[in-house]
């Protein structure tokens, strides 16, 4: 039984909003780029929140990379994250999120992320989440990366439901930006910022009564 409003659809970024996996990628891209005598500054990292890793690369290593390039590379930093994630992900999960999406697994669900594709099957094989969701938009998926509305406006598409009764949860300024610039609503979830700016509501996690009370005020817009 859905406690959502009919008509209403739920979509969720993946890295910081259903997997708290901010610190692992952080220990990830500094083994990475020391393999390139990089050393990564806290600077560095935070400018990789939300980002898909083609960017992150340009910003890191500059422009000469070549489109060959930055795929090995991506492809090579993401495996080592997966190494480091491994048996993780379960402890990973951001609290309550599991049994939030069953509660509300009779409403259209997607995830749109930035994350490569491999790194997506990977976070919702190996924690169980597949069956939750109708549909599954990564970062290879579109042109544009967030903070473009691509991702999600490809998502609420495939869902056939219209970006003003779409749903998301962010925790990146690029996220939110992304999202609003879909014209959805937006919840920030705060595992990697505390103050997350320009959304409707913020949790601190999907346990949050808080944020089940505001779903359950929210309506279709006709």
């Amino acid at each position: 039984m859905t406690l959502l409003a009919e008509g209403l659809a739920l979509i969720f970024d993946m890295d910081g909003v259903m997997v708290d996996s901010n610190p692992v990628h952080r220990e990830a891209w500094i083994e990475f780029n020391r393999r390139y005598g990089l050393e990564t500054t806290p600077e560095m990292l935070e400018r990789m929140y939300g980002k898909r890793n083609d960017e992150i690369l340009r910003d890191y290593f500059g422009d000469g990379l070549t489109p060959a390039e930055l795929n090995a590379r991506s492809l090579a930093k993401e495996a080592l994250y997966r190494e480091m994630a491994g048996r993780r992900i379960e402890q990973m999960l951001v609290p309550g999120l599991r049994a939030f999406l069953e509660r509300y697994r009779a409403a259209p669900m997607a995830v749109g992320s930035n994350a490569e594709p491999e790194n997506v099957s990977f976070v919702l094989d190996r924690a169980g989440l597949s069956g939750y969701f109708r549909v599954v938009v990564d970062g290879r998926q579109v042109k544009h990366p967030k903070p473009s509305p691509d991702v999600y406006l490809l998502a609420g598409r495939l869902l056939n439901v219209p970006p003003a009764n779409c749903i998301v949860f962010e925790d990146s300024p690029a996220g939110v930006a992304a999202a609003r610039a879909a014209q959805m609503r937006v919840i920030g979830i705060r595992t990697t910022y505390v103050n997350l700016q320009a959304t409707d509501v913020n949790a601190d996690n999907f346990e949050s009564g808080q944020l089940q009370t505001w779903l359950g005020e929210q309506r279709r817009i006709v």
